[in-house]
């Protein structure tokens, strides 16, 4: 019961992902559809500690991800969508010195002939 009062703790306190960027040690909300959460990171030696926290609705049991992101390095976090539907999708990725959450678009694309 604790480690749910500290994930909703944490969405409290964090803002809206959208492309934004994140400072260190700044919680960030995440919605993924059915999942929500948040994700922050710390500065270390071996680059920024990336620590993400989802869970699926209020009573879904969180799942926690850690990465560290050197200078131009990346991480995707994804849900599956239903049938016929999109997944959700946010790449994390370091660059500039800055630590920016991006919203993904993962709708299939249409090829026509002769494109």
């Amino acid at each position: 019961m604790y480690r749910y009062k500290v994930l909703a703790a944490l969405c409290v306190m964090a803002g809206n992902a959208s492309a934004d960027e994140l400072k260190a040690l700044q919680g960030e909300s995440i919605d993924l559809g059915a999942y929500h959460g948040v994700v922050y990171y710390t500065e270390g030696d071996r680059g920024y500690q990336v620590v993400t926290t989802i869970a699926e609705n209020a009573s879904g049991s969180p799942v926690r991800c850690e990465a560290t992101l050197d200078e131009g390095q990346s991480l995707t976090i994804s849900t599956p969508g239903g049938l016929n539907e999109p997944s959700e999708a946010l790449e994390i990725s370091r660059a500039g010195g800055r630590l920016l959450v991006t919203r993904i678009d993962t709708a299939p694309k249409l090829v026509r002939a002769g494109q």
